[in-house]
């Protein structure tokens, strides 16, 4: 089997890690406080990995994911993305996720409802902490009901989120829930 490697790339939120194991990709992980620590964390999840220049494939979407960071919509449509381990329920929230455009947001329970019980927000808030791939599956683009910022597992938590959010506009006046809709 061919060796998990990375690369780390620097966007406008801090710099973020690919990883990807043959045609695919495996992951993105966002910022940690410095390149220890992201290299610290793409090894806790990929494990033995090699450090190394990325192939096209790759290098096309570290430049999606910086320009989506720089504010410019990017939907991801084209990235392979390995999503063969992930369990049926989180996959259905991804496709779900990746209609969500850019600049915009959906709730926990709105996703829940999609998927046909709005009691299935804890586990859909369960599927989006173990998300992957954050930016191209756009787990920062969900919010609690009201318009709460809600979790962030990936580093940096809710100021993450919130700094991804802002660049794309999604706190925009016109696209904010008037009196709690």
């Amino acid at each position: 089997m061919e060796k998990s490697r990375f690369h780390l790339f620097d966007t406008a939120v801090g710099r973020c890690a690919v990883l990807w194991r043959g045609d695919r990709l495996t992951g993105v992980v966002l910022p940690s406080p410095n390149d220890a620590a992201t290299r610290d964390a793409v090894k806790r999840r990929a494990g033995a990995v090699i450090d190394s220049p990325p192939p096209a494939f790759v290098q096309n979407a570290i430049d999606a994911i910086v320009r989506l960071c720089n504010g410019a919509p990017e939907a991801f449509t084209d990235a392979p993305l390995d999503r063969d381990a992930i369990e049926p329920f989180a996959n259905k929230v991804y496709d779900i996720l990746t209609r969500v455009p850019f600049g915009e947001t959906t709730t926990y329970g709105a996703i829940a409802q999609e998927l046909g019980d709005k009691g299935l927000s804890r586990a859909v808030g369960a599927a989006l902490g173990a998300n992957p791939f954050p930016i191209i599956i756009p787990c920062h683009r969900v919010v609690a009901s009201g318009g709460k910022m809600g979790g962030f597992t990936a580093p940096g938590g809710t100021d993450t989120k919130r700094r991804l959010l802002e660049i794309e506009g999604a706190f925009a006046a016109e696209k904010l829930p008037l009196f709690g809709r």
